[in-house]
């Protein structure tokens, strides 16, 4: 299973290819953000700041012909389980703004919980790369605090038993909030009750977390950021 799913239409691809995607001319209000520069930006800035955590793993996948483009950059720390997760985004059709989230990813199933919000680093105007940068280091230099938060929120989660009827009232607050939608209620119902993992067979909120993202993959790319982050806080907010 993937982190970062490609829907019809879409592709993955490596790093250098991003560079192959013709980039639109700039507008006296628009300043295109290359794919390929925002990636290795972001590598180069990530691995930098996060010098107790190695690079394990980076996604790249393309939609709309190549105009939307959407990835996760992985790092292994000390936490067996879990890895920290950069997730970001970009667009060349100005269909969404720049974005970053950070988060984590849990190794046995590669779902991925983003925690906290999804920062829009910047529109494309002028100066765009300067001050993405800057915000960039910036919420970067937060991922690992944010990071240890999750990662203590595990325990909490996997401490917090659910009976059925609980966890079915946690699926209406879902879609009640427009997290997920009438058939995904259905299959994060099914989830629940046939985890597809042996690993999230414990009745707990760990559990119905790892339910709750593995549903979100099927998510329109373009939502799918602000999904998990608005699942992980609900669910957080219900310890």
């Amino acid at each position: 299973m993937e982190d970062l799913i490609v829907h019809r239409g879409g592709e993955l691809l490596k790093r250098e290819e991003l560079d192959l995607i013709k980039l639109p001319e700039p507008t006296d209000s628009y300043v295109p953000v290359s794919h390929y520069h925002l990636a290795d930006k972001l590598v180069n800035i990530s691995t930098d700041i996060l010098k107790d955590y190695t690079l394990i793993g980076e996604k790249y996948a393309l939609a709309r012909q190549g105009n939307q483009m959407f990835a996760v950059l992985k790092f292994q720390g000390d936490q067996s389980d879990l890895a920290l997760s950069i997730a970001f985004r970009n667009s060349y059709d100005r269909s969404m703004s720049l974005g970053l989230a950070m988060g984590a990813s849990v190794f046995i199933c590669d779902n991925l919980a983003l925690h906290g919000e999804v920062v829009i680093m910047r529109k494309h105007t002028k100066n765009v790369w300067h001050e993405l940068e800057n915000l960039a280091i910036a919420h970067l230099y937060k991922s690992q605090k944010n990071f240890d938060q999750i990662v203590a929120d595990s325990e909490l989660f996997k401490g917090k038993h659910l009976v059925n009827d609980e966890a079915f009232r946690l699926m209406g607050l879902l879609f009640g909030r427009s997290i997920v939608s009438p058939r995904q209620v259905a299959v994060l119902k099914d989830q629940w009750l046939r985890p597809s993992h042996s690993e999230f067979e414990d009745r707990n909120m760990w559990s119905f977390l790892n339910a709750t993202t593995e549903v979100l993959k099927s998510c329109p790319p373009i939502s799918i950021m602000e999904k998990h982050v608005l699942a992980y806080n609900l669910l957080a907010g219900n310890l």
